[in-house]
């Protein structure tokens, strides 16, 4: 295969330390790369340096001559807030008017309507920025994008999109994401950056992490193995020593020296062992002996006071050991739910279309991650939370990655993973009935994000769970509402929930199919049924037709249940 990029010996030094050292690999033609790491690892600033946009300290990077690369950066430059969509993709193109034809051409495959092309850049939404930034990278004909985190914030239509847009992608990337279920979708290989070392697995994410923790698992024992051969030959060598000392053999000091360098080597040649993740988040939860935690009654949620309502909560309840996620797009109103729900609780409203019970103990994660105190030291930030002395505070920032040394240091001063970090350790150290949750892997790596999903699913309270992260509504949730339409809908399971998502808005000629969604079972209206028959047989098909990776086996099994009920009902079947 071409090589597009080699790389031998790289090495980056921080005022904080070394990022990585003695990096060497390779990259060709067509190569799909998830790159996996924790936050703060420096996997942007991997792809920062095989952009040339940042210099390593030692080390060379080799371009080929037919390396066309493009860097989709992870924010929309400020510079293009203030452009039209249409300009800002024109702009790439350095507004050649024999191009225009590509810029037209571009809108539709991206998925933009024709009217948003006018629409400022900053009026956009997250996943259309996304979209714009990779339509950026795509006018420069690259053969190898660069992609650093573009699956942040983006709502789940937004994310379903790009996972379809890079299945489809006939070049090579380098995708730096949290998203365990985008990586394995879309990637061949992964390259985990850890312990300033980089490692490789002709695996997607999943399957290259099983690997690694396998790796590890061995080295612990090969390390624990050499240990215990290293402690024999100290111990030996020590009591040589001693016997040469107390009766002046020079042949038992030779001894001891001889020992004491075979020690030597073993220690520079044993086994690396990695120190881990930094913290291990934990949630403690109670279930609360009642009927419900929570109900909604024609609950209005506006996106402020005194704005309209953006959809009514009618009809739906929360109960001790419900685990709902609340799927919508961007600007739906999901936030503005949680939100008004944790107003109510604090302010302890009469509102009677929104009930909580009183006895509850609830947790709020909210995105902005407000909860905290900007003028808090850390030592205090976490006293709302839990009422601990304070060396029990104390003791759990240590163990949460904070050291003695920071915790006079005020809340603002931290980054937003680490504010998430603290926000989250303070969760921890409270017991909770009910949890509300808002976009809370918006700062996760993978490691905490399947450590937050194992809390989840084990929290034996209930939680109201704002996420566009899949693999986490699916392995923690047990019931699906879904913002459409100006309602609040409850589903049975994910597959139907995320399809909901992707249907049209309804219309006259959409109602009887919308119904029967809802139904699973069409009331009548043979041709529709006959319809529905041949669109679900063929996505069925065309599912079938794709790699074992790509498949989704949830949506085939809710489709053949589908199809089962329809051929009875058309007579189908002896």
């Amino acid at each position: 295969m071409t090589t597009l990029i080699s790389v031998q010996s790289l090495q980056l030094d921080t005022v904080a330390g070394t990022l990585f050292h003695d990096l060497c690999f390779t990259v060709g033609l067509g190569d799909r790369i998830g790159l996996i790491g924790y936050n703060g690892s420096g996997k942007s600033t991997l792809l920062a340096l095989l952009d040339g946009s940042r210099q390593p300290s030692q080390g060379a990077i080799h371009r080929a001559r037919q390396c066309r690369l493009q860097y989709v950066e992870q924010h929309l430059p400020a510079r293009m807030a203030d452009l039209t969509l249409y300009d800002a993709l024109f702009a790439a193109l350095d507004y050649q008017p024999d191009q225009q034809w590509r810029v037209d051409s571009l809108l539709g495959e991206l998925g933009f309507e024709p009217d948003t092309a006018s629409v400022p850049v900053k009026s956009l939404s997250g996943g259309q920025h996304t979209r714009l930034l990779l339509g950026r990278a795509l006018l420069q004909e690259p053969n190898l994008l660069l992609l650093d985190e573009p699956s942040n914030h983006l709502d789940l239509p937004s994310l379903l999109w790009l996972e379809r847009f890079l299945l489809d992608w006939k070049g090579g990337f380098i995708l730096v994401s949290h998203d365990r279920r985008l990586l394995d979708n879309v990637t061949r290989q992964s390259w985990i950056l850890r312990d300033q070392r980089l490692y490789g697995f002709d695996h997607p994410a999943s399957s290259a992490l099983e690997a690694l923790a396998a790796a590890d698992m061995a080295a612990a024992e090969r390390f624990a193995a050499e240990q215990k051969e290293i402690d024999r030959l100290t111990d030996s060598s020590r009591r040589i020593a001693l016997w040469a000392r107390d009766y002046d053999h020079e042949g038992m000091a030779r001894k001891a020296k001889s020992m004491q360098k075979r020690i030597d080597k073993l220690k520079e040649e044993q086994s690396f062992v990695s120190q881990g993740a930094p913290w291990c988040l934990t949630l403690r939860g109670q279930a609360l002996a009642a009927k419900q935690l929570l109900a909604f009654e024609q609950f209005e949620v506006r996106p402020a006071a005194g704005l309209a309502p953006l959809f009514v909560a009618d009809g739906l309840w929360l109960r001790p050991g419900d685990k709902v996620a609340l799927l919508g797009a961007n600007g739906s109103g999901k936030t503005s739910l949680l939100r008004q729900c944790w107003q109510g609780l604090v302010q302890e409203s009469a509102d009677p279309a929104f009930y909580h019970h009183p006895g509850a103990a609830v947790g709020y994660y909210d995105q902005t991650l407000q909860r905290l105190d900007d003028q808090a030291r850390l030592a205090d930030a976490l006293a709302p939370f839990a009422n601990l002395p304070e060396m029990a505070m104390r003791r759990a920032l240590i163990a949460a990655g904070f050291p003695y040394s920071r915790h006079d240091q005020h809340v603002a001063t931290l980054s937003g993973g680490e504010r998430a970090r603290l926000l989250f350790l303070g969760l921890s150290l409270a017991s909770y009935h009910l949890l509300l949750l808002d976009e809370p892997t918006n700062h996760l790596d993978m490691d905490g994000k399947q450590e937050l999903a194992d809390a989840l699913a084990q929290f034996a309270g209930g939680f109201l769970l704002v996420s566009h992260d899949r693999d986490l509504i699916e392995r923690s949730c047990n019931r699906f509402w879904v913002v459409r339409e100006g309602r609040l809908e409850q589903w049975l399971d994910a597959p139907s929930a995320y399809s909901r998502l992707f249907e049209p808005p309804a219309s006259t000629s959409t109602i009887r199919a919308e119904r029967a969604m809802q139904h699973s079972v069409p009331l009548d209206d043979p041709e529709w049924q006959l319809n529905r028959l041949c669109e679900l047989e063929a996505l069925l098909a065309a599912d079938l037709a794709r790699k074992p990776r790509q498949q989704r086996p949830q949506m085939q099994q809710q489709w053949r249940s589908e199809i089962e009920q329809l051929n009875q009902m058309l007579g189908l079947v002896g």
